[in-house]
């Protein structure tokens, strides 16, 4: 069993990333198996210079050890291009050249944001800049998550053809997640809810690429009293070291862990040993979010 952690370096660790790290770390570590570390800075724009770095050295000062090296998306377009090339190959990728003001015009609003109508599937000449979309179809695509139960979307009705690799030339999060779990060899991915929506198209691009399917658990995010996902956007405060025993016992309170008081005093490796020893994910909370 393989798990991974997958953080974006856009500013520090906060509580929300907190938790999606304890819960992947506790669930491979209970079962005996690997937990990785996954850089995602594909969107160089958005990096925060440092925060990667940063963010290693706060998962050590937590006690968090991973397996193997840590990978980087941003050094891995060769393997993101060749994976696109095959998808290419069976017929399912197009060129799109729709600006977001066309895709508003004449889309309708789906599951997550606007569904794609399909415009540029059919048509001859695309001028440049110009993004990568694959197709969808009519199919319902269905998977039974750990935690949120049995999920069901239709990728046609709900998002449309998405893109793979934007008119930028950066490559999109869905096409660049999927070659990296299997490079990683992942077997199952415990993550926040808010990327639930996401994963009927992962499990698409995984079915056409003939990928091993992973098991999936999402866990509650994380919100404000707005019913925002605490993120760098909502100003999240960032996790620090000098209080980590704190944040790891309210973040097991947050996943229904249920840690004796007695544990409060203790080393954050003392806290994330007891949690790996006394892990129980039927115990996390089935809701999406929860106001923290």
């Amino acid at each position: 069993m393989i798990g991974r952690f997958a953080p974006s370096p856009t500013g520090p660790l906060h509580f929300g990333s907190l938790l999606a790290a304890l819960a992947s770390y506790c669930d491979m570590k209970s079962q005996g198996g690997l937990w990785r570390l996954r850089m995602e800075d594909l969107d160089k724009p958005r990096e925060m210079a440092g925060a990667a770095q940063h963010i290693l050295q706060t998962l050590e000062d937590f006690g968090f050890e991973w397996d193997g090296e840590v990978i980087y998306q941003s050094q891995r377009s060769d393997l993101y291009q060749d994976t696109l090339n095959q998808l290419k190959a069976k017929s399912l990728v197009y060129d799109c050249d729709c600006s977001r003001k066309e895709i508003a015009d004449s889309a309708q609003h789906g599951i997550d944001g606007l569904v794609y109508p399909g415009t540029c599937r059919h048509k001859a000449v695309v001028k440049a800049p110009h993004a990568r979309r694959v197709i969808v179809d009519d199919q319902p695509i269905a998977f039974t998550d750990a935690i949120q139960g049995n999920i069901q979307q239709n990728l046609a009705h709900d998002v449309g053809d998405f893109v793979l690799k934007r008119a930028d030339g950066l490559f999109a999060y869905q096409l660049a997640v999927v070659v990296d779990d299997v490079e990683q060899g992942v077997t199952d991915i415990v993550r926040g809810a808010d990327l639930l929506d996401s994963t009927p198209r992962q499990i698409y691009l995984q079915q056409r690429l003939g990928y091993p399917l992973p098991q999936y658990a999402h866990i509650p995010v994380a919100s404000n009293a707005a019913g925002e996902k605490l993120s760098k956007q909502t100003l999240a405060p960032a996790i620090n070291a000098t209080r980590a025993s704190a944040w790891l016992i309210q973040a097991l309170h947050f996943l229904d862990q249920q840690p004796p008081q007695e544990l409060t005093a203790q080393s954050p490796r003392e806290i994330l040993k007891w949690a790996t020893q006394h892990w129980d994910i039927n115990l996390v909370p089935q809701q999406r979010s929860i106001v923290f």
